[in-house]
């Protein structure tokens, strides 16, 4: 396996793009392969360098300048570095909605910071002396290791943190957060660091926290929220090899040991299907088709889901679907549900032909693999509630024509078809009209979905059928209880029958209390896989539809999802089938059944 490629940021100085020895030599000794990232600010080099790079690291160099943080110049700010600024802030965004590995030093975790919604002091020894317990207060677990000394009434006493003795050598100790990312990386509570800077985070913004401070409540380090490979040092890590001392060594064997599993993340992306199996973004939808064409094509943050996003996150495919609320069952109202299904389907269709160079529509496993040589990412269509068809039966023939690849036999709430998870028990699980529904989705090759369903509903569809049902966004019972979630039994009669469970990642499906993360998400197919066996299970996020937690909020963290898979130590090839594979294969079966 190929050493992964590191890209470090230089310093302009007299003689034009400089880097210290201690960056190159201590990623080098890590085991990754260094390159320099000269100052510049051209957007489309930047870009292009970084679809090459595994990790990327933010050296240290002069101070920032405040214009570009929204404020004015203190007379305490020094020397800035124009020809950084605006590029290393760029670099941050981009590389962030790449998931790509990311270290800041010194400079670098402000640059970080700022370019992720944080803040930074111009100068800590005149903003960072006002009171400063309110802020260490939330760390109790580091308030409790703060020198009680650095405080006098009420006044936070700012430490010597430009140090004038040799770089190699230490000059003041942080303590480190118990359990955070830096703990497990240095094994320790407290570090003795060097220290070169006048200018701190002061907030962290929203992606960010504080791992470690200095005894005066400086922020020393930051990381990753959102389960994310972001760290930040405020002291100079690469000095101390300089000196013989590998003590800061575990913070690049990190970087490289990251950036080597997000070079095999796109390996996998790149020579598989990555397709997510559901989501909700035409309910974003509006009137104006040139403004739904645009928030698709350009990186909007409206939705979760469109071509940028899918381009940083490496999707291949994504089922959108037309999504039905249950309402009132009279011929008025399912003749007006008939013309909303038509009317999104028809949107989803616009969006696509709109930005034709980048994707085009599919129908079929061969469609989206010969989609993916040409380059394209691929929109599948779906419908979510069989109320778009009423009591209609020829209206599937009509949808599949439209292009459908699977329709979603109800949602919250009892329809004609069957009973919901969230209904009454009215049909005691298909009706009789449900039970020719699902025969006619047979024999037009329509994918049965029974997300949504009521356990009854859920067997009854799993016996008549006679391809592979599958749950297009449901996740484990026994890790959420929630009757959406899928039990343990159902879990076992879907794979002896072939099917396929695609974990979502609606918070409230995840966990009944405190906030879910992309952890919880992964612990759910883990289970899945663990109950159904790897070949069963896959990933679908209802983005757009409320779906969508810490690390894996958009499209554009995809990847980040496979990151934690290769965690869990799956191999590449179990990957391949959970990422779109495990879908892709049902929907070939499928469709080898149409009879005309």
């Amino acid at each position: 396996m190929k050493t992964p490629l590191i890209g470090i940021t230089g310093n302009f100085g007299d003689k034009g793009c400089e880097l210290a020895q201690g960056y190159y030599l201590s990623v080098l000794k890590a085991g990754g392969t260094p390159v320099v990232i000269p100052p510049h600010d051209d957007h489309e080099v930047l870009l292009s360098l970084l679809d090459k790079l595994d990790g990327i690291l933010f050296s240290g160099g002069g101070d920032i300048n405040p214009l570009l943080l929204g404020e004015e110049p203190l007379p305490q700010l020094h020397s800035v570095c124009p020809q950084r600024d605006e590029g290393e802030l760029f670099l941050v965004r981009e590389a962030f909605h790449r998931q790509i590995p990311m270290l800041g030093i010194c400079r670098g975790i402000q640059v970080m910071a700022a370019a992720l919604g944080g803040k930074v002091y111009q100068d800590i020894y005149v903003q960072g002396t006002t009171d400063n317990r309110e802020r260490t207060t939330d760390l109790p677990r580091l308030q409790s290791r703060l020198d009680a000394k650095a405080f006098k009434n009420g006044q936070q006493t700012i430490i010597k943190h430009s140090q004038e003795m040799p770089r190699e050598f230490a000059s003041h100790t942080v303590s480190i957060e118990e359990g955070s990312l830096l703990h497990r990386i240095m094994e320790q509570g407290a570090l003795a660091v060097n220290s070169f800077h006048h200018q701190a985070v002061s907030e962290t913004g929203p992606h960010l926290r504080v791992s470690a401070v200095s005894p005066d409540g400086i922020i020393e380090a930051v990381e990753s929220s959102e389960h994310k490979a972001i760290l930040g040092v405020q002291w100079h890590p690469e000095c101390f090899i300089l000196g013989g001392n590998e003590t800061m060594m575990p913070i690049f064997r990190w970087l490289v040991d990251e950036a080597q599993t997000f070079s095999q993340a796109k390996h996998i992306h790149n020579t598989s299907i990555i397709l997510d199996s559901h989501c909700d973004t035409p309910m974003f939808f509006t009137n104006d088709s040139k403004a739904n064409a645009t928030m698709f094509g350009t990186r909007s943050d409206k939705v979760l889901v469109n071509l940028p996003k899918m381009t940083e996150g490496r999707l291949d495919a994504s089922i959108m679907v037309a999504y039905l609320p249950q309402g009132e069952r009279t011929p008025e109202a399912y003749k007006a549900v008939t013309a909303r299904t038509n009317r999104l389907l028809t949107q989803i269709e616009e969006i696509v032909q709109a930005n034709s160079d980048r994707v085009e529509l599919a129908e079929t496993a061969e469609d989206i693999l010969r989609l993916k040589a040409k380059g394209k990412k691929a929109i599948l269509r779906g419908i979510e509630n069989g109320y778009a068809i009423g009591r209609d039966l020829s209206l599937l023939g009509h949808f599949k024509r439209r292009g459908i690849v699977y329709m979603t036999l109800c949602h919250n709430g009892d329809n004609d078809i069957c009973d919901s998870a969230r209904g009454n028990a009215e049909h005691g699980g298909l009706s009789a009209f449900g039970r020719e529904v699902v025969q006619e989705m047979n024999r037009q090759g329509i994918l049965v979905d029974m997300s949504h369903a009521a356990e009854s509903s859920f067997y009854d569809a799993l016996e008549l059928s006679k391809v592979p049902i599958v749950c297009s966004h449901s996740s484990a019972r026994a890790l959420c209880d929630h009757p959406r979630n899928l039990t343990d039994d159902q879990m076992r009669a879907l794979a002896k029958h072939d099917g396929v469970a695609q974990t979502t990642v609606y918070h409230g499906f995840l966990r009944k209390e405190g906030e879910a993360s992309i952890v919880d998400a992964v612990e759910h197919l883990c289970h899945a896989a663990k109950i159904m066996g790897v070949e069963h299970v896959g990933l679908g996020t209802d983005f757009d539809g409320d779906g969508g937690v810490p690390g894996l909020a958009d499209a554009s963290e995809i990847i980040n999802f496979t990151r934690h898979l290769l965690f869990r130590h799956f191999s590449e090839q179990d990957i391949r089938l959970i990422m779109g594979g495990n879908f892709l294969r049902v929907m070939k079966q499928c469709n080898s059944v149409i009879t005309k």
